[in-house]
């Protein structure tokens, strides 16, 4: 099973994710790891929705573009 540290998280997050995991009955570790696994495990959206129109067919002729964009911050200035 792989590890991983998580660098710079604020400590009300941290405080939270305590506060969460308590009211769960499970450790901050296994709580950490639940909210990994589900957000890992969700469905893409638009695949969803591509799969859904193929379904009933007429879409396949639909180009379906590479994204090259990157993520990048939000700068409030």
């Amino acid at each position: 099973m792989a590890s991983i540290v998580v660098r710079g998280l604020d400590e009300s997050v941290k405080a939270r994710l305590a506060a969460q995991a308590k009211k769960r009955g499970r450790s901050m570790e296994a709580e950490v790891r639940e909210i990994l696994t589900r957000a890992a495990t969700q469905p893409n959206i638009g695949l969803a929705l591509l799969r859904a129109g193929q379904s009933v067919g007429g879409v396949e002729e639909l180009p379906v573009p590479e994204r090259s964009d990157c993520a990048r911050a939000v700068e409030f200035s």
